[in-house]
This record gives C-alpha cells, sequence and structure tokens, in this order.
C-alpha cells in the first residue's frame, strides 16, 4: 500500500492505496463518489469517464500512482448544485433512460465543449460516438448539447 495526496473536485485527500488501483475505483469505494460508473473495465464503454486537467479520461484503466499533481473533477464536481449547462439540458430533453452511462456522457461533452464551443451536428458525433448508450438516448444526447451551448 502507498500513500497518495490527490485533488478531487477541488478538495485534497490523502488515501493509502496498491500503487496500481485504479482511479475508478479510489473514487468509488475510497472517496464514496459514486457517480462515476463503472462499465466495460477497458476503456471502451464511457461510462468512467472524468476529467483530469480538464480532459475527458477514463478513469477504469488509470492507476491511481499516474496521477500526481493533477486536477481531477467527476460528475459531482462538474457543479456544485448539479445546474452545470449540460446537467440543465440533459434534464430538459429528458436525456436519461436508465442513467448508467449519462455521468460519463455529459463529463465528455463538457471537455468536448470547452475545445469546441460551437461544433457542427458532425462534430458532436464524432466527439460523442465513443461513449456507449445501451438504452440509444444518442439523438436526445446531441440535442442537449447543441441545447447547452445556446444557453
Amino acid at each position: 500500500m502507498t500513500r497518495y495526496k490527490i485533488n478531487v473536485n477541488n478538495k485534497d485527500y490523502d488515501i493509502e492505496v496498491d500503487k496500481d488501483t485504479p482511479l475508478l475505483w479510489v473514487l468509488r469505494d475510497e472517496l464514496d463518489l459514486v457517480g462515476t460508473k463503472f462499465g466495460c473495465g477497458i476503456a471502451q464503454c464511457g461510462a468512467c469517464t472524468i476529467h483530469i486537467d480538464g480532459s475527458a479520461s477514463r478513469s477504469c484503466s488509470i492507476p491511481i500512482d499516474t496521477i500526481a499533481n493533477k486536477k481531477i473533477t467527476t460528475i459531482e464536481g462538474l457543479s456544485d448544485q448539479g445546474d452545470h449547462p449540460l446537467q440543465e439540458a440533459w434534464k430538459k430533453h429528458d436525456v436519461p433512460q436508465c442513467g448508467y452511462c449519462q455521468a460519463g456522457q455529459i463529463m465528455t461533452a463538457a471537455s468536448f465543449l470547452k475545445e469546441k464551443p460551437n461544433p457542427t451536428d458532425a462534430e458532436i458525433e464524432e466527439a460523442m460516438h465513443y461513449n456507449i448508450c445501451r438504452c440509444g438516448t444518442y439523438l436526445k444526447i446531441k440535442q442537449a448539447i447543441k441545447s447547452a451551448i445556446k444557453s
């Protein structure tokens, strides 16, 4: 076991875990930040997407010992009140069905919109196609992203 100091959602934490523990399990099991979900475990589905220094990253495949001095943001830290424009747009467009993938979808979209604040439909589809939604709410996801851009 190794001690780590990490910054998650603008809070400093001191934890002790094995050096190869995936960040996802640190967030969920050590810090009780359960908005980030486990999906595939191989960084393919996007359910575990968080931000590391503002960039969308798959937390299931990132060992804790690789994130020293980096700022981590989870869905819980995207907005203090849960009122980020994307979160509001998700509600307005009734995007979630089962809801399991939605935190990862929102985190991917938030990072994407920071880089590309006025994307085309094709750019939205390209950016979001790496996040899997088994319920198939892709059209609603795109509508919500476009709505968030306007707000």
